[in-house]
């Protein structure tokens, strides 16, 4: 029997690995995530909010194996009827998965989501590089020895590009039925950033039954492609608005939270003073060298150098926690007319430093409401069963609409001057 290792976590008890699994933990390119804050500068708001990308990574991996685990257990027939999966497969199914889990985050930039707004642009898109495709490259440059030739492996024959394709593509026929466990309205990586950050940061806001879901979600066939996904039977339905509500919440009381939101624009211009060497960005995920220097960036490193002056004036202004302060806000659904005015107040006020902060460009969107949870109903005394969205047996999830507010900043000397202002733009306009 293979050795079984754990650790505590504070929000399931034990996480449970493997000796594979425990030498790619060990790794330092992901022990780098022990020095990376999940949520950045947020525990200058909810000073409980210091955890790291390390733990959340951990507890994926746990939830999107329970979610497996589930799943397996009400569909065994349908899973060797469709994908031809016996107890084998299963076995290096979840296998990969779990890796899959585990790794997803291991590309994160110093202060998580916050360096991605200074990743260089990728020639292929003409945008920056996502996370993912740092993940993936990290994987490849860093990790691919301790995944494809551990003693373990032996067994499964998982290869690393098997692992980046849960996160970049879903091109393989695993990640096409499977990735949605990874991204998606019901995914382990936001059922464990939910529960997790609203521990850390000591509000009840992102608590919802995890428990219930587990009970609930199944493997189903969307009746859109007639693929196989999974989502939750009719009994889990109070528990899926639950985790909606929560990831709601979250958004608006803390991801979008008016000081943590501010934070997060100080720390990306600091980033670029930091990284005027290195032309001011992080180094392309395309190739050993470059990877090998990226990995060398975590919060510690940007800390230091803040600390020795060089992240500029926005450096300073997160030392002595001098950030710019909120003038106005929209609505969290704005009408027309008000998206209208904060545009027009925006160009007003920009020549003494104004900034403006979006709600729909913000790291932790509350967006894409359309990309339902799917819920298989009973249909009858024939045991028929029809799949169909969250939102049209849910008047709480139907109700729901996107948060797009908008707000503009200014700096702290240049307050009283903004107010009279905005004053005078809001006369004029009548």
């Amino acid at each position: 029997m293979a050795d079984i290792y754990e650790i505590r976590d504070p929000i399931y008890g034990f996480i449970k690995f493997d000796a594979w699994e425990r030498d790619v933990i060990n790794h330092p390119a992901f022990q780098r995530l022990r020095r990376i804050k999940q949520l950045a500068w947020t525990d200058m708001v909810y000073p409980g909010a210091t955890h790291a990308r390390f733990e959340h990574s951990l507890g994926v991996m746990h939830v999107v194996s329970l979610l497996f685990d589930s799943i397996c257990d009400k569909n065994k027939d349908l899973l060797s009827e469709k994908l031809n999966l016996n107890d084998g497969g299963l076995k290096r199914l979840k296998a990969l998965i779990r890796l899959s889990a585990l790794l997803h985050d291991v590309g994160h930039g110093p202060f998580s989501h916050a360096a991605e707004e200074i990743f260089p642009v990728d020639p292929g898109t003409n945008k920056p590089y996502p996370h993912e495709e740092y993940s993936a490259a990290v994987i490849e440059y860093e990790l691919k020895d301790v995944i494809e030739n551990h003693p373990i492996n032996r067994n499964y024959h998982i290869k690393a590009s098997e692992i980046t394709s849960f996160f970049l593509n879903k091109t393989s026929k695993e990640s096409m039925v499977w990735g949605d466990l990874l991204s998606s309205q019901m995914d382990g990586d936001r059922m464990d950033y939910l529960l997790r950050d609203s521990y850390h940061a000591g509000v009840n806001y992102g608590k919802f039954d995890l428990f219930r879901v587990l009970n609930t979600v199944t493997l189903l066939e969307n009746p859109e492609n007639e693929t196989l996904t999974f989502g939750i039977s009719e009994d889990g339905i109070h528990a899926a608005e639950g985790l909606i509500l929560a990831r709601y919440m979250m958004f608006t009381q803390l991801y979008f939270h008016k000081t943590r939101v501010i934070y997060d624009f100080h720390l990306v211009e600091a980033l670029k003073e930091v990284l005027r060497g290195y032309g001011g960005h992080f180094p392309a995920p395309d190739s050993t060298i470059n990877i090998k220097e990226y990995v060398s960036w975590d919060d510690w490193r940007v800390l230091g150098a803040i600390a020795n002056d060089e992240g500029g004036i926005h450096g300073d202004i997160l030392k002595k926690r001098q950030h710019y302060r909120k003038l106005c806000e929209t609505p969290e659904v704005p009408q027309i007319e008000e998206l209208e005015w904060i545009d027009s107040l925006e160009s007003e006020l920009r020549n003494i430093g104004a900034v403006r902060r979006d709600a729909n460009k913000s790291w932790y969107k509350f967006q894409k409401l359309n990309d339902e949870i799917l819920v298989v109903k009973d249909s009858g005394r024939r045991k028929k069963h029809t799949t169909v969205p969250l939102s049209l047996l849910s008047s709480v999830v139907k109700g729901l609409h996107s948060v797009n507010q908008s707000r503009i900043y200014v700096p702290i000397e240049k307050r009283e001057e903004a107010e009279m202002m905005k004053k005078k733009y809001d006369a004029k306009e009548g």
